[in-house]
């Protein structure tokens, strides 16, 4: 995962305190070191070197993991692909560079993208990729997850009531003593620029959430993205094209998990603003916030809230 990690908490004294941040840091350090694509030696990046042979027996996060991504792949036609590692690396060489993807690499790499072709036995924890080359790329889920595990671990540690930021994915647990909860601050409703998230200790309002045991995600082109004959191309790739979305999206998802908030921001944002909004109205405790703007045109909003018990 390799981004800035974020951790407030209230416990008992001091050294309950250091002990417990200590013990959710850590967690969030192995799991960085088994799902990560840039380690040579993470689960991800073992699995790439084994594609094309026999199924490779994993760890659980990264079962887990991969089992939630295949199945918002289903849900979302294919929208939400973790097998799309082979066109991120394309991606991430024309992001730095600013040189277009080769057209024969490009189609090469697509023909290796979709869950189709990646086959999980739950029963031996294994997985099998079925083509040489094909790459797993979690970038869009195991930020969420990371923020899951870091809160359970800090509960477990009798520390309920933190809040844990993996990057721009934020995971509250119970609310700070003497609060109805959290304060997380989110971009302008009508910023098209991928916001920052981050904690406030202002009353919650248009442009800030109260969150409690719940979390929040954002996806969005704003701060990576290449122009080309006069389209602006996200670094957010649709997994079905194997091209950066073009003109600008922004999905702010609420929900009760951080791997569901995670993957349900990415996968909106490739979608649109309807389809993304319909999918995450299929999903159970979820609400979200589209933007889209495709050139030429003015900003579109899509809001949606779902009730969720308490």
């Amino acid at each position: 995962m390799g981004t800035l990690v974020r951790l407030v908490l209230y416990a008992s004294d001091r050294a309950a305190a250091a002990g417990a941040a200590r013990a959710a840091f850590d967690r969030i350090a192995d799991l960085d070191a088994a799902l990560s694509d840039y380690r040579d030696s993470s689960e991800v990046s073992q699995l790439a070197v084994a594609a094309g042979g026999p199924a490779l027996p994993v760890g659980g996060d990264l079962f887990a993991v991969l089992s939630r991504a295949e199945d918002l792949w289903r849900r979302s036609g294919g929208a939400f692909d973790v097998t799309v590692g082979p066109l991120v690396r394309l991606w991430r060489r024309t992001l730095r560079t600013g040189d277009w993807p080769d057209p024969v690499r490009r189609e090469e790499a697509l023909a290796l993208v979709g869950s189709e072709k990646m086959h999980l036995d739950a029963v031996a924890r294994s997985v099998r990729l079925e083509r040489p080359g094909m790459r797993i790329d979690l970038g869009g889920i195991a930020k969420g997850y990371a923020g899951d595990e870091a809160v359970g671990v800090l509960r477990r540690r009798g520390v309920p009531s933190a809040l844990v930021a993996v990057g721009g994915d934020v995971v509250a647990g119970e609310a700070p003593p003497g609060e109805a909860g959290w304060v997380v601050a989110v971009a302008r409703d009508d910023a098209v620029e991928e916001p920052s998230v981050g904690i406030e200790s202002k009353k919650a309002g248009p442009e800030r959430l109260l969150l409690r045991n719940a979390a929040v995600s954002t996806s969005g082109d704003g701060g990576q993205w290449i122009e080309r004959d006069g389209l602006r191309y996200s670094h957010i790739l649709d997994p079905r094209t194997g091209i950066g979305l073009t003109g600008r999206r922004r999905a702010t998802v609420v929900a009760p998990e951080g791997i569901t908030a995670d993957s349900l921001a990415t996968a909106a944002c490739v979608l649109g603003l309807a389809e993304g909004v319909a999918l995450v109205e299929s999903t159970p405790g979820a609400m979200a916030i589209v933007h889209q703007q495709e050139a030429g045109t003015r900003a579109s909003r899509g809001w949606l809230e779902l009730r969720r018990a308490d």
